[in-house]
Order: structure tokens, then C-alpha cells, then sequence
């Protein structure tokens, strides 16, 4: 039997790609606009694309924002991706300062314009970046990275602002640019999100989508 997987549908995600990428791994996805079909979700995915602000008035709008964190209370798993990541965090500075969903805690930072040696950098950060792990010391072993323990995958990313997580054991792994170790993931037992895109990550995209439709 395969394992069902609910994406939310607020307006505001390439919600096809995603579906496909998951459908591919042999997933049944349903696409839903209704928020009480979170609470009924086996594994839930939230996607989000464009500014953190536009994303959070959708979410709220459509009453998917406390149905979410209701969900993560259940302990079931879930994955965010790129602005579904950074809107797990308390408050992003994107455009102004705007609240979150609060989940984890931690802000939204703009991508640095400077590379560390002062020399001035192309933001949005985009194309294929190699992942490595945080500073932190944590193991990918027994997590959404595990086929990828020792290795440094290249996935594809997309974005002018980063989350800067408060608990650093939230921290999955990282990503360099310009010198400057940004967040590109984070895991806090079945809560999963990832700055990147999985469903543009060629096949290490799939195997990480693998890791998750398996929990």
C-alpha cells in the first residue's frame, strides 16, 4: 500500500512539480485547499515559493496556519520546502518584520551581498550548492540526509533569505556561499524542512523525497 501524502494548496507554491517529484517515489499525493484535511493527513508537505509575508497572510487567510501547527503537534511527519521552511521560524525581516508560525524558534535573515572577503555577491543565491554538515557536530545518520552521511550531495537552491535557528541542534545542514554557512536544512524528530527544492534536486532530490515518504 502506498503511503499518502497531503499538500496544501494556499495559492502561493509550484505545487505540480512537488506532487510529481512525490508521485514519482510511488506516493499517492492529494492537493488540498481544505485546512481540516491537515488534521487527517498521514505525512503533510508544505511548499512555498515568493515573499515570506505574501506566504503567511495566505496561510492565515485560509486557516491553514494554526491547522499546521496542530498537525507538528501530532508528532506525525511533515516537510516544509524553501519558504515552507522559513516560515516554521518565529519572524522573518524580509520586507519589515513579520511573525511566523513560531514552531522553531529562530529569524529569517537576508542573504549576505558581500562574500566574507568583502567582495559583492549575486542574491537571489541560485543554482545547484553542495550540502555540508552544520557546525554543530550532528550526525546525518537516522535522518532525511542519511543515504548522504560523508558526503557533501549538490542540490538545487532558489532564495534571498535564510533562517537562522536559535536551537542549533535544529540545524540538519548547511549550505556555503560566499563563505557565509547558511541554514539549507533542519530536523527536529519527524518536522523536516529544506531550503532547497527536493523536486529540482535531480536524483538526490528523489532519494531525500524517498527518505521522507518512508518515515
Amino acid at each position: 500500500m502506498s503511503t499518502k501524502i497531503t499538500l496544501i494548496d494556499y495559492g502561493m507554491c509550484n505545487l505540480l512539480n512537488v506532487a510529481r517529484a512525490f508521485e514519482h517515489c510511488g506516493a499517492e499525493v492529494t492537493i488540498t485547499e481544505d485546512p481540516a484535511a491537515v488534521l487527517n493527513a498521514e505525512k503533510l508537505v508544505v511548499p512555498g515559493v515568493g515573499a515570506f509575508s505574501a506566504c503567511m497572510h495566505e496561510l492565515e487567510n485560509r486557516g491553514f496556519a494554526d491547522a499546521i501547527r496542530r498537525y507538528v503537534d501530532t508528532q506525525r511527519p511533515m516537510l516544509g520546502i524553501c519558504v515552507g521552511m522559513q516560515m516554521l521560524f518565529e519572524t522573518s525581516e524580509e520586507f519589515g518584520e513579520h511573525d511566523g508560525l513560531g514552531i522553531l524558534p529562530g529569524r529569517v535573515r537576508a542573504v549576505p551581498g558581500k562574500t566574507t572577503t568583502g567582495e559583492t555577491q549575486r542574491v537571489p543565491h541560485i543554482g545547484w550548492n553542495h550540502l555540508v554538515q552544520p557546525e554543530n557536530g550532528r550526525s546525518w545518520d537516522s535522518t532525511l540526509l542519511r543515504d548522504f552521511a560523508g558526503q557533501t550531495p549538490a542540490v538545487y537552491f532558489v532564495h534571498s533569505y535564510a533562517a537562522t535557528p536559535a536551537n542549533d541542534q535544529d540545524r540538519l545542514a548547511d549550505t556555503v556561499y560566499g563563505g557565509h554557512r547558511l541554514c539549507a536544512a533542519v530536523q527536529r524528530n519527524n518536522l523536516m524542512a529544506t531550503q532547497f527544492h527536493p523536486e529540482r534536486s535531480g536524483e538526490i532530490g528523489l532519494a531525500i523525497t524517498r527518505r521522507f515518504i518512508e518515515l
